[in-house]
């Protein structure tokens, strides 16, 4: 689509359309951060073909968003972190702990 020939009105609404899909990927993956549901990673998303500039009226809500999917990022981080540390206790558990005592009392 030629970005030149939308109307305002069908420019603004295709780029509140893009922000809304992103907006929503960012929420689901909020949620599922709180544990409320997992879901399966949303794919990686593409701008629409011919989308064109950021109207300057959405410009504080798309900052917003850049700056809840920056938050969401580390705390995808963060959980990751987590994440592998409890699949390594967790082996270490399974295996019946380790196999040779962790202290020596050498002067009991």
């Amino acid at each position: 689509m030629d970005v030149t020939a939308a109307t305002p009105d069908a420019f603004r609404a295709r780029w509140e359309a893009a922000l809304t899909e992103l907006e929503l990927d960012v929420a689901e993956t909020e949620a599922m951060l709180a544990g409320d549901h997992v879901t399966a990673p949303a794919p990686p998303w593409t701008p629409p073909p011919g989308l064109g500039p950021l109207p300057e009226p959405l410009r504080a809500r798309a900052q917003l968003l850049v700056d809840r999917q920056a938050e969401v990022a580390q705390r995808l981080g963060e959980a990751l972190v987590l994440s592998r540390r409890q699949a390594r206790l967790t082996e270490v558990l399974r295996a019946g702990g380790p196999r040779r005592p962790v202290y020596l009392d050498a002067a009991g």
